[in-house]
């Protein structure tokens, strides 16, 4: 990527210096991003592009207001410092309170163990969609709509401070997703795989048997019965519980969700119990942090505000213990900042986000978590799902009965729906097992697609809701 902006990093701090008095608080944020996208549709291009964007944006605080200007030309920079600053002054009528936060100075890349992205052809990566393509139609001749995307972003970001930090900081990211609908009749059965990585290019090319995975379940699904819709002790895989973890409790961690509405505020109390001793819930972004030291999705050293990347308990013996700030929800809440301010680029405000957030592996050997169960479903991986604040509803991607303690038949349409504080307080044992989820886009506040991981191990909870026939 050609160093387009490299002789506007030394103004910053100038910039910075000639202003910061004019405001509490005020951060310029320069970057430079290359992405390709590919989407073939029934084998048919949709979608092939490459593009580099460049831009900034400029955040001033003033008596707890914020004003906020985003900008394509960095010659404009001037011009849009003096237009945050005069929208923060008009919207300001209070105190600025900012959890405070050594200022740095540093360079730093999150980094590749394999190839970079930016270095491998888009035709080869075009190439790479075909195979898959191939893959997934070739499969079975019930199957009509196929669907694979490709995208890989790679970032530079430099971040100016008014109490004196200036970052550089950059990144790549991939990801890769695969679905295919079959149709029976009147019967649509639809199965998707969601692949990710910042390690690099070679975690994307090795992915034929989640390709044929998607293929098989959609149509395999076609002749299963529905289940029988009713209350169940559930055993859930890694690939549920970590989407169960950010969807459902990590969302409520966010502070920002937590100092806007007061009842939510009460719920989330410090010191309130949630679940069993044995759970344990984290989000860190610090990478090579995690138990396998490995660089996951949402991994970064400096959020969007200069805060260093931190590990964060959540839920630490099933207690509630800790939650996700940005300096402005940390200051208000009198807690300590954790480095989860993030925007998915200079167009939009840093917000609250999670990074990669996980439940720490059990102790129960995982075959053991069905053996007592007499009757109960087996459910693993996604196939959509949706919350709105306490309550969650998820479809499982494949999914079997559980009967005097062993797998039975396989059936489809298998929706968990429930409370998170009440499932939380259901989860009866935590397998030993532990996988990590590298698929995530996560969506907040007009922001979607921030790259996120999530894992944990299998869990058992009892009573979950689960959708279905009637009969």
């Amino acid at each position: 990527m050609p160093d387009l902006f490299a002789e506007h990093k030394n103004r910053l701090s100038e910039l910075i210096t000639k202003y910061r008095d004019r405001v509490d608080f005020l951060t310029i944020r320069l970057e430079q991003a290359a992405e390709t996208n590919i989407l073939l549709r029934q084998s048919k291009i949709e979608t092939l592009s490459e593009s580099i964007a460049l831009g900034g944006q400029v955040r001033a605080c003033y008596r707890g207001g914020w004003g906020f200007s985003a900008f394509d030309d960095l010659n404009s920079l001037v011009e849009r410092i003096e237009e945050a600053i005069a929208a923060a002054k008009i919207v300001g009528d209070s105190e600025t309170i900012l959890a405070t936060v050594e200022p740095i100075q540093t360079v730093c890349h999150v980094p590749l163990k394999g190839s970079d992205p930016r270095h491998v052809s888009l035709a080869d990566k075009k190439a790479l969609c075909d195979r898959y393509d191939e893959l997934l139609r070739g499969y079975h001749d019930c199957l009509t709509t196929t669907t694979v995307s490709y995208g890989d972003s790679s970032q530079r970001i430099i971040l100016a401070t008014s109490e004196g930090s200036l970052i550089e900081q950059s990144w790549s990211d991939m990801e890769m997703r695969f679905s295919a609908t079959a149709r029976k009749d009147d019967a649509l059965q639809t199965g998707r795989e969601t692949t990710g990585s910042r390690q690099g290019y070679e975690d994307l090319t090795n992915l034929d048997q989640q390709v044929i995975s998607a293929a098989q379940r959609a149509v395999a699904a076609l002749s299963l019965p529905k289940i029988k819709g009713d209350i169940y002790t559930v055993v859930i895989d890694p690939i549920l519980t970590g989407l169960f973890v950010h969807e459902a409790f990590g969302h409520l961690s966010e502070a920002d969700m937590v100092y806007e509405n007061p009842d939510l505020l009460e719920v989330m109390s410090m010191g309130k119990r949630f679940g069993p001793p044995e759970l344990q819930i984290f989000d860190g972004a610090v990478p090579m942090a995690s138990e396998d030291n490995y660089v996951h999705r949402g991994s970064y050293f400096y959020d969007d505000e200069g805060t260093p990347a931190t590990t964060t308990q959540l839920i630490k013996d099933g207690v509630l213990v800790g939650r996700l700030h940005s300096r402005e929800t940390a200051g208000k809440l009198e807690e300590a900042p954790t480095g989860n301010a993030r925007c998915l680029d200079y167009h939009h405000s840093p917000i609250v986000r999670m990074t990669n957030t996980w439940i720490a592996r059990g102790k129960t050997p995982v075959q053991n978590l069905i053996k007592d169960v007499n009757e109960g479903v087996y459910a693993r991986n996604w196939l959509g799902g949706m919350t709105n604040g306490e309550m969650f509803t998820f479809s499982a991607g494949e999914a079997w009965m559980i009967r005097q303690g062993e797998l039975a038949e396989p059936v489809k349409d298998v929706t968990l729906s429930g409370n998170v504080f009440k499932t939380l307080a259901n989860i009866e044992a935590i397998g030993d097992d532990f996988y990590w989820d590298e698929s995530g886009g996560c969506g907040k506040g007009g922001q979607s697609g921030l790259a996120v991981g999530c894992g944990g191990p299998s869990l058992r909870i009892k009573e979950v809701t689960i959708g279905g026939n009637s009969d």
